[in-house]
């Protein structure tokens, strides 16, 4: 039996859509139909009930589908089970949006040089997102911001590098104190469903701060723009990657103590990709060098930043 006919399966399943399926194992959604028939073909019995574009696991087909999932695990941790200085198999990291192109770049080439037989799998969301998915085990470590509330200590928590947040106003702007600007400029804020936008919020609300806000967006580069447009100011995180080209901005320090993001890599303590989740911790620390933090490891972390 094909292992991928399986795998197709288990994400057709977990993803309750052939399309989202097909896109997570990047093929064709013809294909993985054609995979799930041929596994039904072999099994003999029907996995999927089809009824125009919906299609649902049959009551043996979610038994199969908890059994494929455990050999699917399996042989995933039978590949880890070689020499350190060698390591093979697959690792499945998840990465915070804004991080993709700043620390994963910095990381994923220095890693695929050094050890060609590993294999890396990424997903991307909001850090919200992505912690989600390392609960419930649909990826091994992640690169994210830490969350607004204290860490579980079944999770190890390595700080990569912190991140001030800034009063960004347009070019030439008069104003000069960043909390006056937050009290008497309009606010183009940013989202407070994810969890930098709630330490910007966090802050206003510590400095008893009422902005005028005029719009809310969840993308930094589009928040950019129109501070640039002089639709107002923001109160946001000074990212390490490079604002668009052609925007021009002020940034206005906030005064200390100012709040922070702090970017980092987590992964469960008794994760059996422990000995990868170290060699990438390693990699990543190698590959940005003096951009990280002088802080210690902790299991657990209190700090606010996410």
């Amino acid at each position: 039996m094909d292992t991928r006919f399986l795998e197709s399966f288990v994400a057709v399943t977990e993803s309750s859509s052939v399309a989202e399926a097909a896109r997570r194992l990047n093929i064709a959604p013809t294909t993985l139909t054609l995979r799930i028939r041929s596994l039904e073909e072999e099994l003999g019995f029907p996995l999927m009930t089809r009824s125009g574009r919906t299609s649902k696991p049959t009551l043996a087909g979610v038994e199969v589908a908890v059994r494929a999932s455990g050999i699917l695990r399996n042989l995933r941790e039978l590949k880890t089970l070689q020499d350190e200085e060698r390591p093979r198999g697959q690792i499945r990291l998840g990465v915070a949006q804004t991080a993709v192109t700043t620390v994963l770049c910095d990381i994923l080439p220095a890693l695929a040089k050094k050890f060609p037989d590993l294999e890396i799998i990424v997903q991307k969301g909001s850090s919200a997102q992505v912690f989600d998915k390392l609960n419930g085990s649909e990826i091994d470590g992640a690169f994210l911001f830490h969350p607004p509330f204290k860490l579980p200590k079944s999770f190890m928590w390595r700080p990569l590098r912190a991140e001030p947040y800034v009063v960004i106003a347009p070019a030439g702007d008069p104003g000069a104190d960043p909390l006056q600007l937050l009290r008497e400029r309009p606010l183009v804020r940013y989202d407070r469903s994810l969890w930098s936008g709630q330490i910007a919020e966090n802050y206003l609300r510590q400095q008893r701060i009422r902005p005028n806000d005029r719009i809310e967006l969840d993308a930094l580069d589009a928040i950019a723009v129109l501070v640039h447009r002089g639709l107002g100011i923001s109160l946001v995180p000074n990212r390490t990657l490079p604002w668009p080209e052609g925007l021009t901005l002020t940034k206005h320090a906030l005064p200390e103590p100012a709040p922070r993001r702090e970017l980092g890599l987590l992964w469960p303590v008794a994760s059996t990709y422990a000995q990868l989740l170290r060699i990438v911790d390693q990699e990543t620390h190698l590959a940005i060098g003096d951009h990280a933090p002088d802080v210690a490891p902790s299991l657990a972390s209190t700090s606010s930043a996410s």
